[in-house]
């Protein structure tokens, strides 16, 4: 079964809130001109937006990081955004030399040994592009929702990152059935990682497909607390720690 006829309902009020995406993203576009960046995961939302700034014709330019652990499947999208929209994504890569000595001294598994070495293999993959992809910038555009897991419960459609800049998210108010319904209506490309049932997917030692009944991100980072389930690309310099539940082996 694909993840458009598992998830794709239209729900009430899903013209309304279409119209009020674009218009955060018209507004965005507006207010920063050229300094307004998507910054995608290629997930499924985030593929929305990027539908939305394409098919209305909004000036955001669009980046995305490839942290070199991403699935084929993930990085197969970027072929595909160019050749249905004719945009180009712009990739940020780590420093390739932090990436060898990472894993030279740590190993290839040294995520799962602690949430220290984790947080330290996120940080030189997706933090350190991160900060490169958004220099410069005075704002940028996240597929965040309210729905994704409690501690994005109150996630508003536009908030100040802790750089200054303006974050906006203007899927904030949609259900994961808005997100499939979207996608089936315009035949918007997607991950095919999500129709074997992971509805979050990032690097590939660290996603897994989930279970009925599973939390939404159940798949990230499963060996570790519920808390942790996040890679600091969202989270405030105040967020309590986490803990490890039990790696794999």
């Amino acid at each position: 079964m694909t993840a458009i006829a598992l998830y794709a309902r239209r729900k009430d009020g899903f013209d309304e809130r279409v119209a009020h995406a674009v218009a955060v993203l018209q507004s965005a576009a507006t207010e920063h001109g050229s300094r307004i960046v998507q910054a995608t995961s290629l997930g499924a939302e985030d593929m929305v937006i990027t539908d939305l700034i394409a098919r209305h014709h909004i000036g955001i330019r669009i980046a995305t990081l490839q942290t070199g652990q991403l699935h084929p499947q993930t990085l197969a999208l970027l072929p595909r955004i160019r050749e249905r929209y004719g945009l180009e994504v712009q990739a940020y890569e780590p420093v390739a030399e932090s990436v060898v000595q990472f894993v030279r001294k740590n190993g290839e598994r040294a995520m799962y040994e602690s949430i220290e070495l984790r947080k330290a293999c996120c940080a030189l993959r997706k933090l350190e592009p991160l900060a490169r992809l958004l220099d410069g910038q005075t704002a940028w555009v996240t597929g965040l929702r309210r729905e994704q897991s409690d501690t994005r419960a109150e996630v508003p459609f536009s908030e100040p990152d802790d750089k200054g800049r303006t974050k906006f998210n203007p899927l904030a108010d949609w259900s994961w059935a808005d997100v499939w319904h979207y996608i089936a209506t315009h035949d918007v490309p997607y991950n095919p990682l999500h129709d074997e049932f992971m509805p979050s997917i990032g690097c590939a030692p660290c996603t897994r497909a989930i279970a009925v009944g599973e939390p939404f991100r159940a798949g990230r980072w499963w060996w570790e607390d519920e808390k942790a389930k996040e890679c600091g690309l969202h989270v405030k310099e105040d967020e309590p720690a986490v803990t490890m539940l039990g790696a794999p082996r």
